[in-house]
């Protein structure tokens, strides 16, 4: 069998599992994802990233895949952690990430501290994307008495739907998580957010990850809640996202790019046999 060496990172909890492919190039199946994600059989993580070289060149793309074993082309925790780790490798403070949807600049902070570059989110219901226009429509979801409704959709690399509730702690994410999430409202599914607004700087965030289910952190859910928060809801510039693994820093000036800060960290690193 294949034997391969891996780190294992996280960013607030939401973990990853990092393969550098640049020298060993290992072609991962669906199946092969699944089991190394396992958290009982495998290594687990939400999210598996591959390093590899762009064809005929030595620059970096990284690719993302779900614990599910489904690729998706943007996780904003993940790629400061593989900023992190390439800064290192090179002796530098500044690089950018190439993914298969864009080139993201990622600098460090201080320490393991990484700020990154998420580019513009998109608000057409066409680029979410959404089955149709959902203006002028009542959109709820109700699990026995508790209703979630009036919510916003954000496209930062992947689709949003994010609601703003008056106590976070009266609305089960592991509910409505996966009931959202699969609503044919969605053709490519959606993460499904959580937001409570403790103050015109600081959300609080509860997220369900599409592919991956309740994530400790979601850097582009922090991203796409913080647009909402202040193109709708007029908080401050620069927000506090508090997540049950700890706070994300973003900043967002209306039409120009989302700016986010946090802490990345080395778990340990192994070999692991598919």
């Amino acid at each position: 069998m294949k034997t391969k060496h891996f780190i294992k990172m996280h960013g607030l909890g939401n973990d990853f599992v990092i393969f550098d492919q640049r020298v060993d190039n290992q072609e991962f199946s669906k199946e092969d994802i699944i089991n190394i994600s396992d958290r009982n059989k495998g290594i687990g993580c939400d999210q598996v990233i591959t390093i590899n070289n762009m064809a005929g060149t030595k620059t970096e793309l990284i690719e993302f895949y779900n614990s599910n074993g489904e690729e998706v082309y943007a996780c904003g925790n993940g790629s400061r952690c593989v900023a992190n780790l390439l800064m290192k490798e090179k002796n530098i403070n500044e690089i950018k990430i190439h993914t298969k949807e864009k080139k993201l600049i990622c600098s460090r902070v201080s320490n393991d501290i990484i700020s990154i570059d998420m580019g513009k989110p998109q608000l057409d219901w066409k680029d979410i994307p959404l089955i149709e226009d959902p203006k002028n429509k009542k959109i709820q979801f109700k699990i026995d008495d508790i209703i979630l409704e009036n919510p916003k959709f954000i496209n930062v690399g992947n689709p949003h739907i994010i609601f703003f509730v008056d106590k976070i702690d009266n609305f089960d994410i592991h509910k409505f998580g996966p009931l959202i999430e699969n609503d044919k409202l969605f053709p490519e599914k959606s993460n499904v957010s959580i937001a409570e607004i403790v103050s015109s700087s600081k959300i609080l965030l509860n997220v369900w990850e599409r592919g991956a289910g309740k994530t400790l952190a979601c850097g582009t859910a922090a991203c796409a809640a913080s647009v909402a928060a202040i193109m709708f809801h007029k908080c401050d510039n620069e927000l506090s996202v508090s997540l049950p693994g700890g706070d994300l820093n973003i900043f967002y000036e209306i039409n120009k790019n989302i700016i986010m800060s946090g802490k990345t960290e080395l778990s340990y690193e192994g070999n692991f046999e598919l």
